[in-house]
C-alpha cells in the first residue's frame, strides 16, 4: 500500500485515525497502530512481514542480553550479534544478486545469478531498528522492555516504507506517552496534503517527462536539448518525490501525536556540495555520520579512508548496482575536492556562481543515479556531448520544451524556500484573513480542493511508485 492510493486516502487512513482517536490510553493506541502498520505493510509484502518481525524481534532480544550484561565484552558481543544478523539479512536480500554478478566476472566462475526478490523498505527498518541497540550499548537510551512496543516503533506506517529513518531517542518518550489532538491532526493533514501535492501533481508529471526523453524507443537519437530536458525532470522528479514522501511521514504522525525530524531542507538552493548534503536526506547523512564516519575516527584519525568508506556504502545503500556505487565514489571524489579547493576559498567565490556548479554537479549526479546500464549512461553522454543524428535541438525537442518549459520553472521555483518567505511576508494579513469568517472557510477549503485534485490526478494516472521505494 502506498500513500498516494484511493485506498490508503479513503479507507485506510480514515478508519485509522477514527480507531485511535476514539481510544484515549497509549498503550491502546499503539496496539491499534501495531495491527494497521503491520497490514499496511502486508499488503503489498505479506510474506516479507515475517521477516520484518523476525528482525525486530533478534534486535529486540539482543537488546535485553545487552542490558543484563556485566561486562563491556558481553556488551559488545550481543551488538555484534544484532549488528550481523539484521545486516546479513540485509545483505541476502538486497546484494546476494548484485555480488554473484561480481564473482562472475572472475575467469572459470560462472555461478548462478539469485533471483531474490527485494522486501520493500529492508534498508530503511533495518537502519531504523539498528539506531536502537546501537544508542543503549552508548548508554544514551533506555532499554524498551515491551518487544510489541519495539515493533511499532520499527513497523510504524508513516515512515516504514521509505523514512525519514526515526532514531529511537527521537521517538522513546513519545512511544509510552504523547496525545492526538484536533489542531495536530489538523497540522498533519496539511503536511500530508502538501506532501501528496508534490508526488502527485509535480512529482509524477516530471516522471512523465522523463520517460519521453529517456524511455522512447529512439534514445539513441534524442537531441541535446532533450537530454538536458530529461535530466531537469529527473532532478524534479526525485527531490518532489522522495521530499513528498516525507512531507507526508511527518504529517501522518503529527496526526497520531509522533514528531519526526525534518529530512529536507531545500537542498538545491546549496553552494556546495558539502550544503547540498546537510539538506538532502538529512535522516540517512546523518545515520552515516553518527554511527560509521565517527566511531571510524571522523575528522580525527584516518579522515580520507573513513570518507571513502561511508561513500561507497551510500552507493551501495542505495541499490545493487554498479551505477550506485559509482554515484557514491563520486561524492566522494567531488568532496575531497571540494575539500581541498574550494571551501578554503570561502567568500572569495560568489554564491550565484556557486550555486549554479553545485546544480550542475548534482544533475550529473542524477544521471548516474538514473542509468543502472552503462550502455545508457554512455548514450545519454553522448547526446549531450556529441549531438550526432539529431543535433543540437530538433523539432521534437523544440515542441516538448514548449510544452514543459512553464512547468520546469514553477517546480524548481517550488524547490526553493520562496513560498514560505512569501507566507512570512504576509504573515499579518493571512493572520487577519485566517482569523476572519472568510478564513474559516477558505482554509478548510482550500484543503477540500488541493484533496480534489490529487484525487482526480490519481484516477486519471497510471501506478507510478515512489522512487525510494526500491531501497
Amino acid at each position: 500500500m502506498v500513500f498516494s492510493s484511493l485506498i490508503f486516502l479513503y479507507l485506510f487512513l480514515p478508519i485509522c485515525l477514527l480507531a485511535v482517536w476514539m481510544t484515549k490510553k497509549t498503550a491502546a493506541q499503539n496496539a491499534i497502530l501495531l495491527v494497521f502498520s503491520l497490514f499496511f505493510y502486508a499488503w503489498g509484502e505479506p510474506v516479507y512481514v515475517i521477516l520484518m518481525i523476525a528482525t525486530s524481534f533478534i534486535i529486540w532480544l539482543s537488546s535485553y542480553f545487552l542490558n543484563r550484561a556485566r561486562t563491556s565484552k558481553m556488551k559488545r558481543m550481543w551488538l555484534i550479534i544484532a549488528i550481523v544478523t539484521s545486516l546479513s539479512s540485509l545483505a541476502y536480500f538486497k546484494y546476494a544478486g548484485f555480488f554473484v554478478e561480481i564473482l562472475n566476472i572472475l575467469p572459470f566462475i560462472n555461478f548462478k545469478v539469485p533471483n531474490i526478490s527485494l522486501p520493500i523498505g529492508i534498508s530503511f527498518y533495518t537502519f531504523q531498528a539498528l539506531t536502537y541497540i546501537i544508542d543503549l550499548y552508548r548508554g544514551e537510551i533506555s532499554m524498551q522492555r515491551s518487544f510489541f512496543r519495539f515493533l511499532l516503533y520499527v513497523s510504524l506506517f508513516p515512515q516504514l516504507i521509505a523514512g525519514p529513518i526515526v532514531r529511537y531517542a527521537d521517538v522513546e518518550a513519545q512511544l509510552s506517552r504523547r496525545r492526538m489532538t484536533i489542531d495536530g491532526i489538523a497540522a498533519g493533514i496539511g503536511r500530508f496534503l502538501a506532501g501528496l501535492a508534490k508526488k502527485v501533481l509535480i512529482a509524477n508529471y516530471a516522471a512523465e517527462i522523463v520517460e519521453v526523453c529517456f524511455e522512447s524507443d529512439h534514445f539513441g537519437q534524442i537531441s541535446t536539448v532533450t537530454a538536458i530536458l530529461g535530466i531537469l525532470a529527473y532532478t524534479i522528479q526525485i527531490y518532489f518525490d522522495f521530499s513528498g514522501y516525507s512531507d507526508m511521514a511527518i504529517g501522518l504522525g503529527h496526526m497520531f501525536g509522533f514528531h519526526f525530524l525534518e529530512n529536507f531542507k531545500y537542498p538545491y538552493i546549496s553552494s556546495t556540495i558539502t550544503e547540498f548534503w546537510r539538506r538532502w536526506h538529512i535522516s540517512l547523512s546523518t545515520f552515516f555520520r553518527d554511527y560509521l564516519y565517527i566511531p571510524l575516527g571522523g575528522n580525527r584519525h584516518h579522515r580520507l579512508r573513513n570518507t571513502f568508506i561511508v561513500w561507497l556504502l551510500t552507493g551501495l545503500w542505495h541499490g545493487a548496482s554498479i551505477n550506485f556505487v559509482i554515484w557514491g565514489l563520486y561524492y566522494f571524489v567531488l568532496l575531497l575536492f571540494e575539500r581541498k579547493f574550494i571551501l578554503p576559498a570561502g567568500s572569495r567565490i560568489p554564491k550565484v556562481i556557486g550555486h549554479l556548479l553545485t546544480m550542475l554537479a548534482v544533475m550529473f549526479g542524477w544521471s548516474i543515479f538514473y542509468f543502472t546500464e552503462p550502455a545508457s549512461f554512455f548514450t545519454f553522454m553522448g547526446r549531450l556531448f556529441a549531438p550526432g543524428l539529431a543535433g543540437f535541438a530538433d523539432m521534437e525537442a523544440q515542441i516538448l520544451w514548449k510544452q514543459h518549459l512553464v512547468f520546469i520553472v514553477i517546480a524548481f521555483i517550488g524547490a526553493t524556500p520562496v513560498l514560505p518567505w512569501l507566507k512570512k511576508k504576509l504573515r499579518r494579513p493571512l493572520n487577519l484573513i485566517g482569523s476572519s469568517r472568510v478564513g474559516t472557510v477558505l482554509q478548510p477549503l482550500g484543503v477540500v480542493v488541493l484533496l480534489l485534485l490529487c484525487t482526480a490526478s490519481l484516477a486519471a494516472s497510471s501506478y507510478n511508485p515512489f522512487i525510494y521505494f526500491r531501497f
